[in-house]
């Protein structure tokens, strides 16, 4: 098994190849939050990047959650926080997900072989899962408007050793070898080590930093986000 990293959107096209699986990676908040929806009991996410989109679905009646720039979009009934998406209101429905940066990751990565959704909350699941039927792996890091971020490199090292752990694993790149050296920093206490990183000082700033730790935790779901072709739609792999 080959696993690389895309550690911007910007960059996909250079680690693009054919009948990838890849993992779309949005640590703070998207990934966390698409688990968090399906593990409550919505029964589909429709990923959108264009906002006028969701627009249109919440004038549809749809449940509509919509971030900009960390903040809850006016229209949308949820912002990008998994402590929006309460089993109570999301269960049994499908809801409309548009996020600054994550679903647009979503939409580049969408001619793969197949994608899921990865956060450290359903870390061990996703490597589980991509055991099954991968041959070379690309995680995609969501970053902040096509910039690199690091937590979500740091997740990436963190899935590689998780992965290595369970399988013989073929580095794809120096792009895994530096998310791997982060982690090893990191891994002890990763949310001291992301204080001072760029999107944790955003939060802070608008005033949801209580989404970090949730975000951070490992293995709090055991649902894997998949996204059906067909459908276009997010469902939990089966």
């Amino acid at each position: 098994m080959i696993l690389d990293l895309c550690p911007s959107p910007a960059l996909y096209p250079y680690y693009q190849k054919v009948n990838d699986t890849v993992i779309v990676v949005d640590v703070f908040r998207a990934s966390a939050t698409l688990c968090a929806m399906l593990h409550n009991g919505a029964v589909a996410v429709i990923p959108v990047a264009d906002i006028e989109i969701a627009r249109q679905y919440k004038s549809a009646g749809f449940l509509v959650g919509a971030e900009r720039k960390t903040r809850k979009c006016d229209f949308a009934d949820f912002g990008n926080s998994p402590f929006d998406y309460k089993r109570e209101i999301v269960e049994g429905k499908e809801v409309v997900f548009t996020t600054t940066n994550g679903t647009m990751a979503i939409e580049m990565g969408l001619e793969s072989k197949q994608l899921f959704i990865g956060s450290f909350s359903n870390i061990d699941a996703l490597a589980d899962e991509c055991l099954e039927s991968s041959e070379r792996i690309v995680v995609l890091c969501a970053g902040w408007n096509n910039r690199i971020n690091m937590e979500d490199t740091l997740f990436g090292g963190a899935f590689a050793e998780r992965l290595s752990e369970r399988s013989e694993v073929t580095i794809g790149s120096d792009a895994v070898r530096i998310a791997l050296e982060l982690w090893q920093q990191a891994k002890n206490d990763p949310l001291e080590y992301l204080i001072k990183s760029d999107h944790y000082q955003r939060l802070i700033e608008n005033g949801v930093e209580s989404d970090v730790a949730y975000c951070l935790q490992q293995n709090t779901v055991s649902v894997v986000p998949c996204y059906n072709k067909e459908e276009k739609k997010i469902r939990a792999a089966k």
